[in-house]
């Protein structure tokens, strides 16, 4: 399965752990971690405190100290014997991701477990700072959470007058996934001036029709990288859409727009940057036609 796929299903099972308890704060500090997430294993890397994990999920391949943990399985399938010779104090779960009859079986064999929200941009800092505090690592997640919003609101502030522009984020083409406005691939989309024309749906990453998109009538439509460059050839069997007319399809990193961790700022820097294109490309285009 590929990398890009396996962000598109992850985005898909949003929503797992939606009413789990996720902002308690750790009620002691934890040396020996698991996390059971690819970008769980991440933030604690980004909180400076990589050292305290001894294994991890399935594909938890950044940074590259991270391919050298032990795996103890997946989301959905978790290796116990593998964790009980790991002999962790604490597993971290997806909000998002971790389907909640997973989180209930391992509180019920005894393992204590924490879980994590990354669905919001804020979430991010937030998990950051309570990642570090879980495992004595205070000082060194504070400084990442303060330089990722640093980030973040840098990108806000540049392109905070620029006009406004429609757009449509394909998360997969079969079935055709998007994200709602609660998602952060939207909250990007929004601080570079952009405007999620699925914003207003009720799931996080809802499944759409071709003539949903139709009607919506996009103006750039993005997508993962590794979507190839096959990624928009569908659409163009619907040459009106205005995406089409400006010639407005565009890939952005997988590495960095399929995880909630604050490698999201540099996919912010890549969003903007195709926005800025399809805003010139739009006004070149509209320019010719008069």
């Amino acid at each position: 399965m590929t990398r890009w796929l396996r962000s598109s299903l992850a985005i898909a099972c949003a929503g797992l752990l939606a009413c789990s308890p996720a902002t308690a704060a750790p009620a002691a500090v934890y040396s020996r971690v698991v996390s059971l997430a690819p970008n769980l294993t991440e933030l604690v890397f980004a909180a400076g405190a990589g050292a305290t994990l001894v294994g991890a999920s399935a594909h938890s391949d950044y940074p590259p100290a991270a391919r050298e943990l032990p795996v103890v399985g997946d989301a959905f399938t978790v290796d116990r014997e593998q964790l009980a010779l790991l002999a962790p104090d604490v597993l971290l779960v997806w909000q998002s991701g971790t389907p909640a009859h997973v989180v209930d079986e391992l509180r019920r064999v005894g393992f204590t477990v924490e879980v994590i929200r990354t669905r919001s941009l804020d979430d991010i800092a937030t998990a950051l700072r309570r990642v570090g505090a879980m495992t004595g690592h205070s000082d060194e997640a504070d400084a990442a959470a303060e330089h990722y919003i640093a980030g973040i609101e840098a990108l806000r502030r540049q392109y905070a007058d620029e006009p406004t522009i429609r757009v449509f984020y394909q998360v997969s083409q079969r079935p055709l996934f998007t994200v709602n406005g609660m998602h952060f691939v939207s909250e990007l989309i929004g601080l570079c001036g952009g405007r999620n024309v699925f914003t207003d749906l009720g799931e996080l990453a809802p499944t759409v029709a071709v003539e949903a998109v139709i009607e919506r009538d996009p103006e750039i439509m993005l997508a993962s990288d590794e979507a190839g460059d096959e990624a928009f050839a569908e659409w163009r069997r619907w040459p009106t859409i205005a995406a089409n007319r400006y010639r407005n399809h565009f890939l952005v990193s997988a590495d960095q727009i399929g995880r909630a961790t604050p490698r999201v700022v540099a996919a912010g820097a890549e969003v903007c940057k195709a926005l800025q294109e399809g805003r010139s490309r739009r006004s070149a285009t509209i320019e010719a036609s008069r």
